[in-house]
């Protein structure tokens, strides 16, 4: 498979989830449009030495996914660079968990905003082109989180169910064209914000950092691994690949049994 020629916008992608999906799509060959805060010349870097063989192109916007107009300005500087954006991974997002009666009404807010409303934006925005070329993918990464629901993540549940109820509506005003819309579902992936509960978890209880990570696997996720970055952006290529023309509006948990339960 190749993908010499497309280029990939990734929100979220100077780290984490969206870094990795980044730099598995520039190792198929794709051009990669970099978008999130914090430094961004290092996974450039990083970026760009996955696509080495391939001469890929990175560019960088910083637009804040929680303000529509800095979306429209993103999609827009993705055509100015590169001619369209053929693949869409709408990756980026924010948590905060806290009861229902007691959440922050401005958490709230930025989180649908962020996790949800910035899906739309998005593909509406990319789509005209998409539909122009009969070809894109829009691959959106909801979470376990979009299929089922856990405490205290009210804003989160609620944004990422509805990623995953957009998505199948976007795949069936699609069906009939050569663009696909599905979403991948992960449980549990060892980024750096997940190391941070881990350490946290550790601390509050008193154990080591292996026996916490043990811990926050086994209320869960029966295989008792993370699931990589890495396997996310192989799932991601795969959906790009011909094998994936007619994979359509599904919701694909990466959860190591987590739904199964």
């Amino acid at each position: 498979m190749s993908l010499k020629g497309k280029t990939a916008l990734v929100t979220g992608s100077t780290s984490g989830i969206g870094l990795g999906i980044a730099q598995v799509l520039a190792a198929q060959g794709a051009n990669i449009v970099i978008n999130g805060f914090g430094d961004h010349e290092s996974p450039s870097q990083q970026i760009l030495q996955a696509g080495a063989t391939h001469n890929i192109r990175t560019a960088f916007h910083g637009a804040d996914l929680s303000k529509p107009a800095e979306i429209e300005d993103l999609i827009a500087f993705g055509g100015k660079e590169f001619g369209h954006i053929d693949i869409l991974v709408n990756n980026a997002g924010i948590q905060h968990t806290s009861p229902i009666d007691s959440f922050p009404v401005d958490r709230w807010d930025a989180i649908i905003a962020i996790n949800l409303n910035s899906v739309f934006h998005t593909t509406r925005l990319a789509l005209p082109a998409m539909r122009k070329a009969n070809w894109g993918r829009i691959i959106n990464i909801a979470s376990v989180h979009g299929l089922v629901g856990s405490a205290d993540k009210s804003a989160y549940v609620a944004a990422k169910h509805g990623v995953v109820g957009f998505t199948k509506v976007a795949a069936l005003e699609t069906a009939t064209t050569g663009i696909t819309v599905n979403a991948i579902c992960p449980g549990w992936v060892l980024t750096p914000l997940v190391q941070k509960q881990i350490d946290a978890l550790a601390q509050k209880n008193g154990v080591s950092n292996e026996e916490a990570t043990k811990e926050l696997l086994q209320a869960k996720e029966p295989s008792l691994k993370f699931t990589t970055p890495e396997e996310l952006g192989a799932l991601a290529a795969f959906f790009c690949s011909p094998a994936g023309d007619n994979i359509r509006g599904v919701a694909w948990n990466m959860d190591g049994g987590w739904v199964a339960q």
